[in-house]
């Protein structure tokens, strides 16, 4: 239950995101690494890599895998809504 409130305190935060740092989380949602996002948005690993820095910022995530988790899981409820 604790984490479903979370979640849902962070869906509220994605809506701040700009398009590319949704198109961005998607990819990640996706299981796409960051090579891989990259080369799908003609983007440098940097840059893709910047994108990911500010989305967890955004969201108040501590670690890239918190990213990829909320990623995943976001996509997971995207799909079924």
């Amino acid at each position: 239950e604790f984490r479903r409130v979370l979640f849902r305190s962070i869906q509220s935060r994605i809506a701040s995101l700009s398009d590319r740092g949704l198109e961005v989380f998607r990819l990640i949602g996706e299981g796409r690494a960051t090579r891989e996002i990259a080369e799908e948005l003609h983007l440098s690993v940097k840059t893709v890599e910047t994108y990911q820095a500010h989305i967890k910022e955004k969201l108040a995530l501590r670690s890239g895998r918190e990213l990829i988790q909320y990623a995943i899981q976001w996509k997971i409820n995207e799909k079924t809504a």
